[in-house]
């Protein structure tokens, strides 16, 4: 992947200059949060253990190969950042595929979704795309199916949608910009009752959750084996991984334009064997 990149023309393309690129780390807001065990960090996440903020930054500095920020945290942190190591990025792509390849071989009931549609539908969507033509049988959930997700201003109401196979929401009296594939959100309810529908409907459960935030977290703490990328503002997916709850994370910058993920879903698919 490595010299994959390398030999790229594009700069923009390689990890170096995108997605494995330097990621704010928001001024460590969420580890102190998770800290806390506030579910605003937790992702939906049941943390087996008490973590501090300081064990935070180490796990995750281990995780993306990155110095972690000193603490207390200096003056004007929110300009610093932690720069994710490509060779690790390359690496959990790699183990990401091989759980693509297993399920292929299963033929195996997949659930994909985000929180981060604006960047990541293009990854998850060309993901849906290869595993349904491989035999696999892609969930979605019930299109307009409400769910009020908790927030700072009190509950957003949002409804649930599918866009190329990949299950995400849309904010519910808010305008809609043309084109815009949905809306952020990183709370695990959006999962939790697209699982509840499918099981209404008769469908079963997913063998296999590929997501982020809330769709990999509380995927993985109900039981549902669950990998995906995340970014390292959120510690969740990577405490999740460390405690065994979820697969493979691969730690990713999850706010880039949708273009720079092509390479990373190139590797994917030719390492699972799911290239067309």
């Amino acid at each position: 992947m490595r010299a994959y990149l390398a030999s790229a023309d594009d700069a923009s393309a390689r990890p170096e200059h995108d997605a494995a690129r330097t990621e704010r780390a928001g001024g460590l807001d969420r580890y102190r949060l998770f800290a806390a065990r506030d579910p605003r960090a937790l992702l939906g996440l049941e943390p087996r253990r008490r973590w501090s903020v300081e064990q935070l930054t180490a796990l995750v500095a281990d995780r993306c190969g990155a110095t972690p920020t000193p603490l207390p945290p200096p003056p004007g942190l929110g300009e610093a950042g932690w720069r994710i190591d490509p060779g690790r990025t390359v690496a959990a792509l790699a183990a990401f595929a091989d759980v693509l390849a297993s399920a292929v071989r299963r033929r195996a009931p997949v659930l994909l979704g985000t929180g981060r549609p604006h960047a990541l539908l293009g990854f998850y969507g060309m993901l849906a795309s290869a595993l349904a033509g491989a035999g696999c049988r892609v969930l979605t959930p019930r299109e307009g199916r409400g769910v009020e997700v908790p927030g700072a201003g009190g509950k957003r109401p949002f409804a649930l949608s599918s866009v190329r196979g990949v299950a995400l929401v849309h904010e519910i009296g808010l305008p809609c910009a043309p084109g815009a594939p949905g809306a952020p959100c990183r709370s695990p309810l959006p999962l939790r009752v697209t699982l509840a529908d499918l099981a209404a409907r008769g469908e079963g459960l997913p063998e296999l959750v590929i997501g982020d935030h809330g769709w990999l977290c509380g995927a993985g703490q109900l039981g549902l084996d669950a990998v995906g990328p995340a970014g390292v503002s959120d510690p969740a997916p990577f405490v999740a991984e460390a405690e065994g709850t979820v697969g493979v994370v691969i730690p990713l910058h999850d706010t880039v334009a949708r273009s720079h993920y092509l390479p990373l879903t190139r590797y994917v698919l030719n390492q699972a064997r799911l290239s067309q």
